[in-house]
């Protein structure tokens, strides 16, 4: 492991913190004053094969030769993924905003408590493995973020969509990313040189919206000075997305159509037929067929669109991607405004997990930006989350099952309410729907009752007691066993061991040692649980 670099003129301080690193397995390398600090990493970086670069850097602020913000800038300019914790005695609020404009990981005041300095350290060490980790998975932002089964399903999709230009429908809530996916399609298909063009037809006034699909001649209303062109030609041999289809106006739906029908269209006011070769990606959050019965959507353009229909998760869902995108927007944000970004302690991140996001991965990408400016420190709390995450009820998506064929199957989610108000809740399947008997049949998950469901879906005039969590976990287990479930041992296991850890990290705020001991377990044992069960795993690719 890399070792620790402690900054300090007071040798008392250099040897409490060398001591007390080393009982905890930690190496360190010591120096006197800052100069000393940029030398050693000049070497490094002309590639001395004898020096090994700091995993952090723990500084003094006020020392002979040069002062720890000074450093701290330099460090930053040629080590930017270095953490740097600055130690000071004078612990003044110029001096903390300096440190954390500055860019360091945390502000230490002196007098220190030993075990919460090595604590601290410990989780900066955590946060540059974790940067590392990274580094080395993301040299490139993809386009799309998931490590869910669901999305895993609609990667799939579009792979198996990247040979062939047919009609798409993308189905999925506001702000579950349907334009991405619109996007990806375009990019991983034969027309990927042609022009992407989207429109959301929701926002433009009914009366505009068809002179900006199909354009218009010079004259064909007040204003029409000149020809114009409209989306159709503008997306010429690329693709044409149509968002949010289902608030097309009833009459305009009849021209859109003739052109997927016929391939070809008439400018407002023209008399020219236009070809169009165009690839039509439509989206909407709306029950197309229940707007076909109630007779808002023509049923016969319907399934002109529905060729293939790609459902897109809502982002409680696949809650498992939430830290990976909360450190990707975080960073995009940080990008955005040009600051140092954020990181986010485990119980804050913890507590967005549990976070229902009706606004799916928009409203994520939002709170990032918020953080970003608001949050006071380098590192965000839990109280640092704005009220509409903390005041929301808890919710908790279940662990997947596994069905036979060993895909994994979509959860039913469950509101951490009580049982008379919690309403019925819609059947969430991840994964794409092929509708045209042309197109190979892409299977979806269904969708499967988990222990929590079972105990909550109970009857409100059912007169028989509420289990208790011992008869709950007895009935859980007998209905896996029953259904064949392999593994039921482990299965319930790490369900059991994730939660218990998950509300002891949100009870101490995110501080592991605490947790550690009001569980009874050892420190090592915590960090490892929480390593396996992915409670605070890096972005994976």
């Amino acid at each position: 492991m890399k070792p620790i670099w402690i900054v300090d003129d007071d040798p008392s301080i250099r040897f409490v913190l060398e001591k007390a690193l080393a009982r905890e397995n930690l190496p360190t390398r010591s120096f006197t004053h800052p100069r000393e600090v940029l030398d050693a990493l000049a070497d490094i970086t002309a590639g001395d094969p004898a020096r090994q670069a700091p995993q952090v850097l723990v500084s003094d602020i006020r020392m002979p030769g040069g002062s720890g913000l000074q450093l701290l800038e330099k460090v930053r300019e040629l080590q930017p993924g270095l953490p740097v914790i600055i130690m000071t005695a004078y612990s003044d609020l110029d001096s903390a905003v300096s440190a954390f404009q500055r860019g360091a990981f945390e502000y230490l005041p002196k007098p220190f408590d030993l075990p919460k300095a090595v604590e601290l350290i410990r989780r900066a060490v955590e946060e540059s493995q974790r940067e590392e980790v990274t580094e080395e998975r993301q040299t490139e932002t993809p386009e799309m973020l998931g490590q869910a089964p669901a999305m895993q399903d609609v990667f799939r999709a579009i792979g198996r969509l990247s040979q062939s230009q047919v009609t798409v429908l993308i189905t999925g809530e506001s702000g579950s990313g349907k334009e991405l996916v619109a996007r990806a399609l375009h990019k991983h298909s034969p027309c990927a040189d042609g022009p992407f063009v989207a429109i959301n037809t929701a926002a433009i006034p009914k009366d505009l919206l068809e002179s900006e699909l199909f354009g218009h001649e010079r004259g064909a209303f007040t204003g029409a000075q000149t020809q114009r062109r409209g989306r159709f030609e503008q997306a010429e041999g690329g693709t044409l997305f149509l968002d949010e289809i289902g608030d097309m106006p009833f009459d305009l739906q009849t021209r859109l159509l003739r052109v997927l029908s016929d391939g070809q269209f008439y400018r407002v006011g023209g008399h020219a037929a236009v070809k169009a070769h165009v690839r039509v990606i439509a989206a909407t959050h709306q029950d197309l067929e229940k707007r076909v019965k109630e007779g808002g959507f023509r049923e016969d353009l319907f399934h002109r669109l529905n060729v293939i229909r790609l459902r897109l998760p809502a982002l409680r869902e696949r809650h498992e991607d939430v830290p990976m995108l909360t450190r990707h927007f975080l960073q995009q944000s940080a990008r955005q405004l040009g600051v140092e970004p954020k990181r986010i302690a485990d119980a804050a991140l913890v507590r967005l997990e549990q976070f229902a996001f009706p606004g799916n991965v928009r409203q994520l990408e939002n709170i990032c930006h918020w953080l970003t400016v608001m949050a006071p420190a380098q590192v965000i709390s839990l109280q640092d989350l704005p009220p509409e995450v903390l005041e929301a009820p808890v919710f908790q998506a279940p662990a997947r099952a596994v069905a036979p064929d060993g895909h994994a199957v979509a959860p039913q989610p469950v509101i951490a309410m009580p049982v008379a108000a919690v309403a019925p809740q819609p059947e969430l399947v991840g994964g794409l729907h092929a509708v045209a008997p042309a197109v190979p049949q892409f299977a979806a998950a269904t969708p499967a009752a988990t222990w929590a469901a079972d105990t909550m879906a109970a009857p409100a005039t059912q007169a028989s007691p509420a289990l208790s969590w011992e008869q709950a976990l007895e009935a859980e287990a007998q209905k896996l066993l029953s259904g064949g479930q392999p593994e039921v041992w482990d299965a319930l296991t790490r369900r059991f061991e994730s939660r218990l850890i998950r509300t002891a990290l949100v009870a101490t705020h995110g501080r592991r040692m605490e947790a550690a001991q009001r569980l009874g377990i050892g420190r090592n044992t915590i960090t490892r649980k929480i390593q396996e069960l992915g409670l605070d795993a890096p972005d994976e690719g």
